[in-house]
């Protein structure tokens, strides 16, 4: 349980939360490290001043990630505990700190001096508050003259935000920021596991999945203080957020759009199919008829591939299980269905192809039974090919299904 804590109050020291137990630390300031030894030490005391000043029981930590430069020896001059971890990556810096962090609270930022860490008062009386996470926003709070590129500022940022929140229901208006707090507890009961900077997107969007309580507050972005380039690499990265939000968001992505590929499809074959519609009086019906085909084909490509990514986000814990009536449609689909429904659609299609071929050797090209081999010829080249799919689709889901078995035996 905690309780809301007033600026004035936190500046002068005298809350602690209720439910703090005595001689527990109250709050880890974790930074992720990587060759950052010209503001490794800066940075370390700045959090070291503001645990000072708001009389926090606290600690700083630094999960260094294969630093060559002395980083780790500097921090640790400075008053920071160090951790190594020897997996390279963002997220995995930043997993394995979270895990060794001795603090009830985790304020979480980069070491390279562009975030101000004597000056988390906001991000520290949220958390006392109840916020399960704490988000800085760097465009409520300033961005400093040559703190952010121009691209990130005003395209990558913003664009990606705008599909975490679309996609993901969540109000954040600055999803990438570096700078943010969260309950220990809370970040470990989301089993995180991206490695790399998509980390910042996988935090932010399985905190809103569970329903956790996220605000925002606005932080200042000051450049950095490094003489050589950021880690950080635009194009590569963005496209790594933008993937997992994409990736993992497949509803949105193929699931509904599949759906309605799949609808109009149907309505579009089944009219000209029966005549309903033959539109140039009947000179572009089988051309678009092929047409109408390969769009079912390519609308139930996107909804068997969306439920496939589904249930491997799933398997590898990127992502809570689906929705019961979901879930439970999924469930039903074996191995031992797919080859059975797939087998009797390509008998139905091989068939079909036969009786096409057989109408279409009539004396008259120009005969009705001309046009009803064509349309049998096209209904049977689809339904061959949703058959391949539905076995191959089948298939690939009970693999996926033992190694989910594979997890849970071994545990």
């Amino acid at each position: 349980m905690s309780v809301t804590v007033s600026a004035r109050t936190l500046a002068e020291g005298t809350a602690r939360p209720v439910g703090t137990r005595p001689g527990e630390l109250e709050l880890t300031i974790l930074m992720p490290c990587l060759n950052e030894a010209e503001t490794i030490g800066t940075c370390v005391s700045k959090a070291k001043s503001f645990l000072e000043r708001a009389g926090i029981h606290g600690e700083i930590l630094v999960a260094d990630n294969g630093s060559d430069d002395g980083s780790a020896e500097l921090a640790r001059r400075h008053g920071a505990r160090t951790i190594e971890v020897p997996r390279r990556g963002y997220g995995a810096a930043l997993i394995q700190g979270i895990n060794a962090a001795r603090g009830r609270y985790v304020i979480m930022g980069d070491a390279d001096d562009s975030y101000d860490f004597s000056s988390l008062d906001d991000l520290v009386r949220e958390l006392r508050g109840g916020a399960d996470l704490v988000m800085g926003n760097r465009f409520k709070g300033g961005i400093r003259p040559g703190a952010m590129p121009a691209l990130h500022r005003y395209l990558g940022n913003p664009v990606l935000s705008f599909v975490g929140r679309l996609f993901f229901r969540c109000g954040i208006g600055d999803f990438h920021c570096g700078l943010r707090g969260f309950r220990r507890v809370a970040a470990q009961q989301l089993d995180l596991r991206t490695t790399g900077m998509e980390f910042a997107s996988e935090l932010v969007v399985k905190a809103a999945l569970a329903k956790q309580r996220i605000v925002e507050v606005p932080i200042v972005l000051h450049p950095d203080g490094r003489s050589r380039p950021p880690h950080l690499r635009s194009w590569r990265d963005g496209w790594r957020h933008l993937r997992f939000l994409l990736l993992f968001s497949p509803r949105w992505l193929l699931l509904y759009p599949g759906l309605a590929i799949v609808a109009t499809a149907t309505t579009l074959m089944a009219a000209l199919a029966t005549g309903l519609w033959s539109p140039g009086h009947g000179r572009l019906a089988e051309g678009l008829l092929v047409g109408a085909g390969g769009l079912m084909i390519v609308g139930v490509q996107a909804v068997q591939f969306s439920l496939l990514a589904r249930v491997f986000a799933e398997t590898h814990r990127l992502l809570p299980p689906m929705g019961h009536r979901i879930s439970g449609v999924v469930d039903r689909i074996t191995m031992e269905i797919g080859l059975i429904g797939g087998a009797l659609m390509l008998m139905c299609a091989g068939a079909g192809l036969v009786l096409s071929l057989l109408l279409s050797r009539s004396s008259d090209p120009h005969a009705a039974a001309a046009t009803v081999a064509f349309r049998l010829g096209t209904f049977s080249v689809v339904a061959g090919v949703l058959g391949l799919q539905f076995v191959l689709g089948a298939t690939f889901l009970s693999l996926l299904r033992l190694h989910r078995l594979g997890d849970a035996a071994s545990k």
